[in-house]
């Protein structure tokens, strides 16, 4: 790359890369020749990124100072931040009443205020240099929602519908905004998922029966069972994100894995009332008799 003002930067930020999604795609678009930096909370748990050629970073993003250093060593090395792939994510499990407000909270604060403010931090350069990309990380579940997963859902509408925003409001800049929306991907997601889940007092005499089925039912549908076998892997993910920035005009969603297809089909035909009834298939109703 030549010298920052004589070149549009292409340099690659991705969140949340110590594990899964984000690490197989900060490896796969090293090893095609992109300039990545891979960011984790601690660099420690970015080896195998730096051992594939990326540089790592230090971010956390729910922290605002962590934020804006990295993006300002990326700038101060390449002038801008050229490609943005919001990752970092995870899924707070539990029925609405029964997870603290705390959980809610730092579930919003990673899902979606971070994503917010590091698209915020790298848009000037990527405006100035009249080209960029952002990846924003969906979900199959940003248009559709499972029982026990309201908040992580929740998380995901709230990005499909800033990316639909957003990218009106960058497109005339040159920066393109993608969505890409992962389906049953097996990355330790389920065990993720369901790990924070206590329940006490009242509320656990009323889940306790649903929250047990959340959890086993969302571990099945990961590892064992027919949409199991519809299931990608991370790999399939980064090929796709990889895909996705290389393209001169990307398409707007990128749907990843069978199991995302058949699933957004089935929401998309199926009535409310119709898809509450298939999911009375999987999970107990509370309260019911």
């Amino acid at each position: 790359m030549k010298k920052q003002g004589t070149e549009v930067s292409r340099v690659v930020l991705i969140t949340g890369c110590s594990s899964g999604l984000g690490r197989a795609t900060a490896i796969h678009l090293a090893n095609k020749g992109w300039t990545v930096y891979a960011t984790a909370r601690r660099t420690a748990d970015l080896a195998e990124t730096t051992a594939a050629g990326c540089k790592a970073l230090a971010l956390d993003v729910t922290d605002e100072a962590s934020m804006e250093e990295a993006v300002r060593t990326i700038e101060g090395e390449h002038g801008a931040v050229g490609v943005l792939i919001n990752n970092a994510g995870y899924s707070q499990s539990g029925a609405i009443e029964a997870v603290s407000m705390a959980r809610v909270r730092a579930q919003f604060e990673t899902n979606v205020f971070g994503l917010v403010r590091l698209t915020q931090l790298v848009l000037p350069k990527m405006r100035s240099q009249r080209w960029g990309r952002i990846v924003n990380l969906s979900s199959m579940g940003g248009k559709l929602v499972f029982p026990g997963g309201g908040y992580y859902h929740a998380t995901k509408y709230a990005v499909e519908a800033l990316s639909d925003a957003l990218r009106f409001e960058v497109r005339g800049f040159g920066i393109e905004v993608v969505i890409v929306e992962p389906g049953l991907i097996k990355s330790g997601f389920a065990e993720a998922a369901t790990a924070k889940m206590q329940l006490e007092g009242e509320l656990a005499g009323a889940y306790d029966a649903f929250h047990a089925a959340v959890a086993k039912g969302t571990t099945e549908i990961y590892e064992k069972g027919p949409f199991a076998r519809l299931a990608g892997v991370p790999e399939d993910v980064a090929k796709t994100i990889a895909k996705a920035i290389s393209a001169r005009r990307p398409r707007t969603r990128y749907t990843v894995s069978p199991s995302a297809k058949l699933f957004l089909t089935q929401r998309a035909l199926l009535s409310d009332r119709a898809w509450d009834w298939m999911m009375t298939f999987n999970m107990p109703s509370p309260g019911a008799e």
